[in-house]
């Protein structure tokens, strides 16, 4: 058997909860550390790997994977800059450049994670990887292709414009639901209600485009509907969502 890949990882937040818990699934991946500031916050993970949260102790390894808030990696990758090996970020929005290390890539798993969610099945998520150089571009391949059937190379800009898609079919979407549960639960219905249609919606993108798959009043240019669902919706920002949403529906079908 060939030696395993050694991974360190950073972090304690959701990325890395859920890299930690696939890499240990596959003999293939040795952890060789996790650091993290609370290291509380990863105590599932304590009696199966070396913990730490002093960044002088980390150790070298092939992989060191940088899965902390984005607005925290680059500083933080300052502290890595005499670090010889290979240091990657899992951000869908920063560039492969803002890492300050001498080796630098991208390893980004393109799926919305969330801690209490488990039953999560890496072989169906994308993962999108960049590097400087050849050699550890291969690496990341391999890494990668151990854990998912869908592994592609893209650039900086390209993994920037994916992550403003995911914003907007994920937590736009998410949060779209969340409105509807509100208007839903003031008139004592419940959420599950809509949960055929919500799968029903996702199940048919998968088979037509999301241009030739819309329905509904602002497809049809109802007017009538439209005005009275306007009248109905009490909360303001709710009231306006509805109103740019249909114009842009509108906008987009008048051909």
């Amino acid at each position: 058997m060939a030696k395993p890949i050694s991974v360190n990882i950073i972090g304690s937040g959701n990325v890395a909860t859920h890299l930690l818990r696939e890499f240990l699934k596959h003999p293939e991946i040795h952890i060789n550390q996790i650091f993290a500031r609370k290291l509380q916050n990863l105590k599932e993970f304590e009696d199966v790997a070396p913990m730490i949260n002093d960044i002088d102790l980390l150790k070298p390894a092939d992989i060191t994977i940088i899965s902390i808030t984005d607005d925290a990696v680059s500083e933080f990758s300052k502290k890595l800059k005499n670090y010889r090996e290979l240091v990657v970020h899992t951000s869908g929005s920063l560039d492969i450049n803002d890492l300050q290390t001498e080796q630098k890539g991208v390893f980004y798993p393109f799926q919305t994670f969330s801690k209490l969610n488990k039953n999560i099945n890496f072989k169906e998520i994308p993962i999108l990887i960049e590097a400087t150089k050849k050699e550890n571009l291969e690496v990341l391949q391999k890494l990668a292709n151990i854990v998912s059937n869908n592994v592609l190379e893209i650039n900086s800009q390209q993994r920037f414009q994916l992550h403003i898609a995911g914003v907007l079919v994920a937590n736009f979407v998410n949060h779209l639901y969340y409105q509807a549960g509100k208007l839903l639960e003031k008139n004592n219905l419940s959420f599950d209600l809509l949960k055929p249609l919500i799968m029903e919606t996702a199940r048919k993108v998968q088979n037509l485009s999301p241009e030739n798959a819309q329905t509904g009043p602002a497809k049809r240019n109802d007017k009538l509907i439209i005005n009275k669902h306007l009248k109905a919706i009490e909360d303001k920002n709710l009231n306006e969502i509805y109103k740019l949403l249909t114009r842009n529906i509108e906008e987009t079908y008048k051909k």
